[in-house]
């Protein structure tokens, strides 16, 4: 999934997996940066628009847009529940910083400190609560919606 208008996102998609991705439907928004749509060339690819007042206006049917969350993670967790899967698990969603302060893996092709210096870092309760990590402002707003929106929205569908 992609949401990001910048060509550095869109080189993520620059590769050749066509064995392991030969199954798997890329999810992009519609303002994506053009390279990304010709890295997916020939591969299974949805292009969502985001949900304005004028899908609405014109009483677009079910799935002929989608939700655009504030993150690929957002987005993912919409689709899957409109698409009534129970079980979402997130898999590379940053929301804290690790114990050396990078905020990406070691082998993150723009560096593993690329966000490190972006934001004020802010002292939050660990997952389970055992302890404190660091995080930022924003991934802290993106944990609070999966744990106050998301999870217990998902539970109420069943």
């Amino acid at each position: 999934c992609m949401l990001e208008r910048t060509e550095i996102t869109a080189e993520f998609f620059n590769n050749d997996f066509w064995e392991f991705d030969k199954d798997i439907v890329f999810v992009c928004a519609g303002v994506v940066h053009p390279k990304a749509i010709e890295y997916l060339k020939g591969r299974n690819l949805v292009i969502t628009q985001k949900v304005l007042a004028f899908p609405y206006y014109i009483n677009l049917k079910d799935f002929s847009y989608a939700a655009v969350g504030f993150s690929v993670a957002h987005t993912l967790s919409y689709l899957a529940t409109y698409l009534s899967h129970k079980n979402i698990i997130f898999i590379g969603q940053d929301l804290a910083y690790a114990e050396n302060g990078n905020s990406h893996p070691d082998d993150y092709q723009n560096s593993a400190n690329y966000e490190s210096q972006m934001y004020e870092h802010i002292l939050t309760t660990a997952y389970g609560g055992n302890g404190k990590v660091e995080t930022h402002s924003i991934w802290l707003l993106f944990k609070n919606w999966f744990e106050n929106e998301m999870i217990p929205n998902t539970r109420k569908m069943g």
